[in-house]
């Protein structure tokens, strides 16, 4: 293809490039901005690790501004409009997300980046790997951005953009405010809970080995060694040597690891329910409120006029799982005069049990029959017309 500056061809690597730079980019914002709101909670780590912690109020504007840039920039290149500024932009958002993911696998700060969501967990260090190449491919598009042709005119081309723009945006906001529209946690509706708690028969746990370091004290010599190669050697017959410090463990094999690991569901008391709740044969539901100082109390309110006509009429058990305090909870309880058991977990898994505050689930033994954002709860009717009529 001709170069309209200079009528020369334009090498085949700067549209290889091209277009494998503005379909990862849009891939990876189509991935995020279907789940704003767990992107935000990666941000919110990042900000504490920055101690920028008066930012965690704008995460999700944030989230949805970082998504839609990826995708718009993304377009923008493949249709060749603005290919200037486009380039400008594509490398400052790399030299950004490159400098996080590399701050984030040489400190071992925040152990995955979001990049690709929860569709694809990358480490911190193939998040670095994957931002080096997309930064070296970028290189080459910004050193040759004045020979980015575009597939329109001018006018058709911008027409797009601002098409995209709307478009891209108006997903962020609605898979904010109801729920995302692909679903790739592992409680997602399908998905039996007490089965991605399990370790199968004869699956290979993750496999570690220590590591010594060893100080002689004769000589004042120094060695890093393995615990199989101290076996082997026999250097702790040698009273000479000495191990300092603590032993570190290093993972050696990565085995088998449930979907889910985190999640237990206590009382007031600290005993453990999680087995009793998610072995319930029969239909029930689940409200998930991870900070009942940040929950739409006007959605609590319905819930609870749901769940005591649910109750009355087909005899439904609804439980509460907050990371609240007890003491907090039972506050929170008396005063919105609440008919729901409450139970206790920690605010992560809560936060990836349903993507709202509050959220609602619809179990019967163990697996996810529904889900509901809190800007969607269903009426009575249409559970019973649905679930409990039949």
């Amino acid at each position: 293809m001709k170069d309209k500056i200079n009528n020369t061809p334009t090498a085949w690597w700067v549209w290889a490039a091209r277009i494998f730079v503005g379909l990862l980019f849009i891939f990876s914002g189509l991935i995020k901005i279907n789940d704003p709101l767990g992107f935000s909670y990666k941000l919110e780590e990042y900000f504490e690790v920055f101690h920028i912690t008066f930012f965690d109020s704008l995460s999700v504007v944030i989230a949805v501004i970082l998504c839609s840039l990826e995708i718009i920039l993304g377009f923008a290149l493949l249709i060749g409009v603005r290919p200037v500024k486009v380039a400008w932009g594509l490398l400052l958002l790399i030299i950004f997300f490159a400098f996080l993911t590399f701050y984030s696998a040489f400190f071992k700060v925040v152990q995955t980046c979001g990049c690709f969501g929860d569709a694809i967990p990358l480490t911190p260090w193939q998040s670095f790997s994957k931002d080096l190449f997309l930064l070296l491919l970028i290189i080459i598009l910004f050193v040759n951005r004045r020979k980015i042709q575009p597939l329109f005119i001018a006018k058709t081309g911008d027409q797009f953009l601002i098409a995209v723009t709307i478009i891209t945006l108006g997903i962020g906001i609605y898979t904010y405010n109801f729920l995302p529209f692909i679903d790739f946690l592992p409680y997602k509706i399908g998905a039996n809970i007490p089965d991605e708690m399990k370790t199968p028969p004869g699956a290979q746990p993750d496999q570690f080995e220590l590591t010594y370091n060893l100080k002689n004290k004769r000589t004042h010599e120094t060695k890093v060694m393995t615990s199989t190669d101290y076996m082997k050697t026999g250097i702790w017959k040698d009273n000479n040597w000495e191990v300092i410090g603590q032993p570190e463990s290093k993972l050696i094999k990565k085995g088998f690891t449930p979907k889910i690991v985190d999640l237990s569901v206590q009382d007031a008391q600290k005993t453990d329910y999680t087995k009793d709740l998610f072995s319930n044969p029969f239909y029930n539901l689940m409200i998930v409120a991870y900070d009942l100082n940040k929950t739409d109390t006007a959605a609590i309110d319905r819930l609870n006029a749901l769940s005591i006509n649910l109750n009355q009429g087909y005899n439904t058990r609804t439980i509460l799982i907050t990371s609240n305090s007890a003491h907090d909870a039972e506050a929170f309880s008396k005063q919105h005069h609440l008919a729901i058991e409450i139970f206790y977990a920690d605010e992560v898994p809560l936060k990836s049990i349903v993507r709202a505050n509050p959220g609602i689930l619809l179990l019967k033994n163990g697996t996810v029959i529904n889900k509901w954002h809190y800007h969607s709860i269903p009426k009575y009717d249409e559970l019973v017309k649905q679930y409990f009529g039949k």
